[in-house]
């Protein structure tokens, strides 16, 4: 599990630095955390206040599509608590 705040750029793997880098450039996206698994990627994000959870979502699929790998399955999802 990486997020921005948790390790230093430097530290983590390019494909999950840069996937951070574009779910951050969403509007609405607050807090973002993404794990990295064989075949599957998550991405659970906190949105701020007055931002559609639908609208985000859809922005988020859209801005990280050209990052997927053949038979990649990706998954999003709302973050609960201190992100």
């Amino acid at each position: 599990m990486t997020s921005r705040e948790d390790q230093p750029g430097d530290d983590l793997d390019p494909r999950i630095r840069r996937t951070l880098e574009l779910v951050y450039q969403v509007e609405g996206v607050v807090a973002a955390k993404v794990w990295a698994m064989p075949d599957r990627v998550a991405v659970g994000v906190k949105i701020g206040t007055g931002h559609g959870q639908g609208e985000v979502m859809a922005r988020l699929e859209q801005v990280t599509v050209a990052l997927r790998e053949p038979g990649e399955t990706w998954d999003f999802g709302l973050l609960e608590g201190d992100a």
